[in-house]
């Protein structure tokens, strides 16, 4: 595990923001496509076919999912929640193995941690 200073987080953060937005948007029209996914599904069970409007932009915005969640991995980032565009980014402090904080939205500085265990209810500033 990849362990960031608070300065080397703060430096990813503008690469990481870019990767996040996108992950969030393709995230929203997987979410949107979902229910017409599932009745595709279905009728192709019942019928030995079926066709999804949209079918091409789902199966581009899974792909891009998978994609953009491998490079934050690759980064040594952690994604906690696609629709929010949670990550953490695991760092010392105090001796011990925390998680740095951040989410979609928030300022170009990280400003908050949280313990391991603590999850985003437990975040404390910086």
């Amino acid at each position: 595990m990849k362990l960031f200073s608070v300065d080397e987080a703060n430096a990813l953060l503008p690469t990481v923001r870019r990767i996040v937005a996108t992950l969030a948007r393709d995230y929203a029209r997987v979410t949107a496509a979902r229910e017409a996914a599932q009745a595709a599904a279905e009728r192709a069970k019942e019928a030995g076919g079926g066709h999804m409007p949209g079918g091409d932009l789902y199966v581009r915005a899974l792909a891009g999912l998978a994609e953009r969640a491998g490079q934050l991995e690759a980064l040594g980032v952690q994604l906690k929640d696609y629709e929010r565009g949670l990550i953490d980014f695991p760092a010392m402090r105090d001796g011990r193995v925390v998680l740095l904080c951040w989410q979609l939205g928030e300022g170009d500085r990280i400003e908050w941690w949280h313990d391991l265990e603590a999850g985003f209810a437990g975040r404390q500033p910086l």
